[in-house]
């Protein structure tokens, strides 16, 4: 079961939250304090507007009220996993799943003052779940459901990726490895928990495709381009044949000519980062 939670942040109920929040806190100072952050209200196009409900989006204490109440999703026993407002709780069957559905969206609304999205909430197989940027598949080995990066979280960092090796933008190949740096090392370790060698691999191989179109197209002229393969352990006549050639860059990407020069070895002394090796780099000290 997905459930999500409609203007969490903004829909927090006070009174609630603080009789909640007592259950634990008996310092009336402390009780206090958190309820005038609650109704100190909120500055909007430079006026000062009331906070009846909700708790300040982006405020340092938000998240920790946040959490504090969607706990006592805790004393319902029920195996669930939450990230801030994002929840999925998991049953064994439809029919637990149905019943449970029911009663946690009457528990959420009715002792917590919340309110449960009904179009978005809904019911399936761990296989068809979407959460926090992760997808599910049954492993056969272990008999037991493992966690992927969801093919939407896949196609995202991919498009990333295309965007930062434009041949068109002007910038240096150092600021683009840098960049492309940040994005990969950023993607890989958070789903450095799924298996992602295939993905990886074909990424990688795009990847260096698309960089080696960016250095060629950096040599500019055809003297260039012919001395640097040649520099590069190229023949001379093999340079000269795809130098003057009049195919187009994906071409001139996938050459055969183009890929021993500019080497993956190569690539990788020049600090081009590589997704799958430091996936495995990672991955293997979970």
């Amino acid at each position: 079961m997905d459930i999500d939670l409609e203007r969490f942040f903004d829909t927090v109920h006070h009174d609630k939250l603080m009789r909640i929040i007592s259950y634990t806190i008996k310092d009336g100072d402390v009780i206090s304090l958190i309820r005038k952050y609650l109704t100190s209200g909120v500055m909007v196009n430079g006026k000062r507007e009331n906070t009846p409900i909700g708790t300040p989006q982006g405020g340092n204490l938000s998240p920790l009220l946040s959490n504090i109440m969607l706990n006592e999703l805790e004393a319902r026993n029920l195996n669930f996993v939450r990230d801030a407002d994002d929840s999925i709780i998991f049953v064994k069957s439809e029919k637990a799943a149905n019943r449970v559905m029911k009663s946690i969206t009457n528990f959420i609304e009715k002792k917590l003052g919340l309110i449960v999205n009904a179009e978005k909430s809904r019911i399936s197989r761990p296989g068809n779940t979407k959460f926090l940027g992760f997808g599910f598949y049954y492993d056969t080995h272990t008999k037991k459901y493992q966690p992927r990066a969801h093919q939407d979280s896949v196609r995202k960092f991919q498009r990333k990726l295309k965007q930062l090796t434009k041949r068109n933008q002007g910038i240096s190949l150092n600021n683009r490895i840098m960049k492309l740096r940040q994005v990969i090392y950023g993607w890989v370790n958070y789903f450095k928990i799924a298996k992602l060698k295939k993905i990886l691999t074909t990424t990688d191989a795009k990847l260096r495709s698309r960089l080696r179109v960016i250095i060629w197209k950096q040599w500019k002229s055809n003297k260039k381009r012919i001395q640097s393969l040649i520099q590069l352990g190229i023949p001379e006549e093999e340079a000269k044949g795809l130098t003057y050639c009049r195919k187009g860059y994906r071409y001139i990407g996938l050459s055969k000519v183009v890929q021993t020069a500019l080497s993956n070895k190569r690539l990788k002394q020049r600090g081009i980062p590589f997704a799958l090796d430091y996936y495995l780099e990672v991955h293997t000290a979970i």
